[in-house]
């Protein structure tokens, strides 16, 4: 196996080619294993500015946010202030969705493991005031539900923002302050910002997006998104040697240095497996207690994603080994820097491979796709699966609400066979090939949900 120095090395010297090669405008990295720390980055923090990236420049983490909400929800269970299993209207009786039954019964494991049912993309500018997130929750009254509670897997960013508002209810202040006081703090972070006044005092990046594919990376029209939603990642920025810094501390059943930040075994607790995915192959194989798992034949591999506008942010940990790697980038084809940079560390560190990305068939066969074709709707966008007279498969996305305000655009996407009622993309997006799940019946032959890691619900029917 490696050691630390020879990753520092390798990085240093190949980060920048791997950049260039990628159109990544910036990366910035870290390797934790047990009480050592490398780190480094490489490129410009915005096009615009030509500002030079350096360890200590702060990115936006995103979803990666979602593991704080949950440690800081699991401190409240090792206090004894919160029940896992117990209704989340226990604790905010106002809480309201448009299904009033669900509402009564979901309880705080369901909205930790995203298996509460309600639709999850709803974003909402509720101010910048530490009033955000409580009138954010208020602003979920008729949001739809997708299925029972505790029947399936759907990645849900407004259950977050609830998670965030029960965090603010129970310790009597706002989320940010609680992120400060309960995990910043005690983690002795030195470059971490909960919002975009305080992530100014550092060297900020700028995300990057591409306007029209082919165009290149530009940056981006804003920084962040709403404050509303920063329990789900919205955000929270950093650099990666305090994200592996929170990475250690779960790698080390809860401690920092003589501190438990979390009592003993609730660490390994959110690790553990919750609930199975479709496998879609760019997610994990199964959820914890906010943490995304890949279940290998060697062990698994634990981490999140984040992705905000124009900033992706990856973690790893292998647990046993006291190894962890972060890489936060500002644009381009972060997916395939993952590979290379996560992919790299982690197998000269642990041995451990990233499991295989999903590609379409050489030679796909051509299928009847009825059972498939309709649209598929959610909040910001409707989803259509046709088949055209050469039976040639497309999907169309039509972007709605905050998806449409950002400057989303339809997209057009061939689509063939993957596997049982599986469809892939023929071209990538940003280096990944989504594979398209159709999941359930609606009574007529045709599939109740697409997958894509959400489940979005055929147009047209309600949930019983």
């Amino acid at each position: 196996m490696g050691d630390l120095d020879d990753i520092q090395s390798w990085l240093n010297d190949e980060l920048p080619s791997m950049l260039a090669k990628y159109e990544v405008p910036a990366a910035n990295w870290a390797v934790v294993r047990g009480d050592e720390v490398v780190d480094g980055a490489a490129g410009v923090l915005s096009k615009a500015t030509g500002v030079d990236a350096t360890a200590d420049s702060v990115f936006q983490i995103g979803s990666i946010t979602k593991l704080w909400t949950s440690t800081l929800v699991l401190q409240l269970v090792d206090e004894g202030k919160v029940g896992l299993d117990r209704p989340i209207r226990e604790y905010l009786p106002d809480f309201r969705i448009a299904d009033e039954q669900a509402a009564q019964t979901i309880t705080v494991r369901h909205l930790l493991n995203h298996t509460a049912g309600f639709e999850g993309d709803i974003f909402v500018d509720t101010g910048f005031g530490d009033d955000c997130v409580e009138k954010y929750v208020a602003a979920l009254h008729d949001v739809p539900q997708l299925f029972p509670p505790g029947e399936q897997f759907s990645y849900n960013n407004a259950g977050y923002c609830v998670l965030g508002r029960l965090i603010e209810v129970l310790r009597g202040t706002s989320f940010d302050a609680s992120l400060r006081e309960y995990l910043i703090t005690p983690l002795g972070l030195t470059h971490a910002a909960t919002d975009a006044y305080e992530a100014i005092k550092y060297r900020a990046a700028m995300g990057h997006v591409e306007p029209e594919r082919g165009e290149g990376y530009q940056p981006a029209p804003v920084w962040a998104m709403y404050r509303s939603n920063a329990p789900a990642g919205a955000m929270l920025s950093m650099r990666a040697r305090d994200l592996v810094a929170f990475a250690r501390m779960h790698l080390d059943d809860g401690r920092v240095g003589e501190q438990q930040v979390l009592a003993p075994g609730t660490a390994a607790l959110m690790q553990e497996r919750q609930v199975d995915l479709p496998d879609l192959g760019l997610m994990g194989t199964s959820w914890g207690l906010g943490f995304e798992r890949f279940d290998l034949p060697s062990g698994a591999i634990v981490g999140h994603d984040g992705n905000t506008i124009g900033q992706a942010a990856f973690l790893r940990m292998v647990p046993g080994t006291g190894v962890a790697v972060a890489l936060l980038t500002n644009g381009g084809d972060a997916l395939s820097l993952y590979k290379d940079v996560v992919g790299g560390a982690l197998n000269r560190l642990t041995g451990v491979e990233l499991p295989a990305s999903p590609v379409p068939p050489a030679e796909p066969p051509t299928i009847d796709a009825e059972r498939f074709l309709g649209t598929y709707s959610a909040s910001v966008y409707d989803l259509t699966v046709s088949q055209d007279d050469d039976r040639r498969i497309w999907i169309e996305q039509t972007p709605k609400g905050f998806l449409e305000e950002i400057g989303g655009r339809v997209e057009r996407t061939e689509l063939v066979s993957y596997r049982d009622d599986m469809l892939i993309p023929v071209e990538a997006d940003r280096g990944m090939y989504m594979p398209h799940a159709f999941l359930g019946d609606d009574g007529t032959g045709h599939a109740l949900y697409l997958h894509l890691g959400r489940a979005i619900r055929r147009a047209g029917t309600d949930e019983e």
